[in-house]
């Protein structure tokens, strides 16, 4: 059994560490004491304790006498709160997502002996630990990842809730999104070529570009055809180009009245309550990745995995909690029993690209509900 410290609180922290807690001692902080508290309604033996990450003494104080951090702090405070982690010598399973390219900060945890995991959750994360299993079984030549989170009930006009902020929702709206074609990388504007698809559970969804590539640009460049988009329901797409093309997504501010207003923090206020998702709200994800290239046969071979998950009501998780949590605690416990020990930053297709690993992974999932359906087929 050993010492974990979660940062950060919200739907997927507490998921983490409500998970970790079944074979470890867990101490879990937050900023937030009002989050801490509805934290322990939920689990009564967590440790809590109110922390702010950007004390980067306090946080490099209290983390020492720990045996693995796993870090969900909001985007924004990400690479700050990675690099100092790594300073402080911790191992580290990381999932605030943020903007940065975290393998600036490889040289410095190969210099401080430290395992750094990060991007760890369901895309990015899992779609990443199953190309990076596949490149080492085929010669690929396709990669794309469809993936969305959405409430089970529709409603109008934007047919979405988020189990985090607006403004980490918009920015996926409006970061121009880079893709792989014919091994050039193209950057187009987000919410370009929509398409429509069909899902298995629930129906057709709208497809559109989003920047989701992230560490595979960098990690897999051999790979001429990469992308990733994101599902969302039809016509969701249309109203948020509305927001964007008059200018509620601006993060120029405006007069009004003699005040001086920032349209995005103005709209984000607004859409907080249309998109903020309920606590025992019902939501799913659903994700399709497909692989394609020359198999050891020398055949050309597709190879799809598909997602399709529910919130949970047995233990009040979130569907996007489950998936991007325990994706996360499975790479926790894995480090944690040996299975990968390699120094430095790793995003998830350098560790899944270990038969061992790639397998824990998805059989962690499963044993949570969590079920990545995989088919094949021989295009020659």
């Amino acid at each position: 059994m050993k010492n974990i410290i979660v940062l950060g609180a919200g739907m997927v922290g507490s998921a983490m560490a409500i998970d970790m807690k079944k074979k470890h001692n867990v101490t879990l902080t937050d900023i937030n004491l009002l989050t801490l508290e509805k934290v322990k309604q939920k689990c009564e033996n967590l440790n809590l304790l109110p922390l702010d990450v950007t004390d980067k003494e306090a946080l490099k104080s209290i983390i020492k006498n720990f045996d693995l951090v796993i870090c969900a702090v909001p985007g924004f405070l990400g690479f700050e709160t990675l690099k100092t982690i790594i300073e402080a010598k911790k191992n580290v399973i990381d999932i605030s997502f943020f903007p940065e390219n975290s393998l600036e900060l490889d040289a410095l945890a190969k210099e401080k002996s430290v395992t750094a995991i990060v991007d760890c959750g369901v895309a990015p994360g899992m779609d990443n630990i199953i190309l990076g299993y596949y490149n080492e079984k085929m010669k690929l030549t396709d990669f794309e990842c469809l993936v969305g989170g959405l409430p089970k009930i529709k409603k109008w006009p934007f047919s979405y809730k988020a189990p985090f902020s607006p403004v980490d929702v918009i920015e996926e709206y409006t970061r121009p999104a880079r893709y792989v074609e014919n091994s050039q990388v193209i950057t187009r504007e987000a919410l370009t070529d929509c398409e429509y698809l069909e899902f298995d559970n629930i129906g057709t969804l709208e497809s559109f570009n989003s920047d989701g590539l992230r560490s595979i640009i960098y990690t897999m460049p051999h790979i001429p055809n990469m992308k990733e988009k994101t599902l969302r329901y039809p016509g969701h797409v249309e109203y948020v180009k509305v927001l964007k093309e008059s200018g509620f997504f601006s993060k120029k501010a405006i007069d009004l009245k003699g005040a001086k207003v920032v349209p995005l923090d103005f709209t984000s206020k607004v859409l907080f309550n249309e998109w903020q998702l309920g606590e025992t709200e019902e939501e799913l994800t659903a994700m399709r990745v497909t692989v394609m290239g020359e198999n050891a046969n020398g055949h050309i071979e597709e190879v799809v995995y598909n997602l399709y998950d529910e919130y949970c009501p047995a233990t009040q998780t979130s569907s996007m909690s489950r998936c991007t949590g325990y994706t996360a605690t499975a790479a926790a416990n894995l480090f944690l029993e040996g299975l990968f020990h390699e120094k430095g930053v790793f995003p998830p297709e350098l560790v899944g690209k270990h038969e061992v690993c790639f397998n824990y992974f998805l059989n962690y999932l499963k044993e949570r509900g969590v079920v990545y359906k995989r088919t094949s087929r021989l295009l020659e």
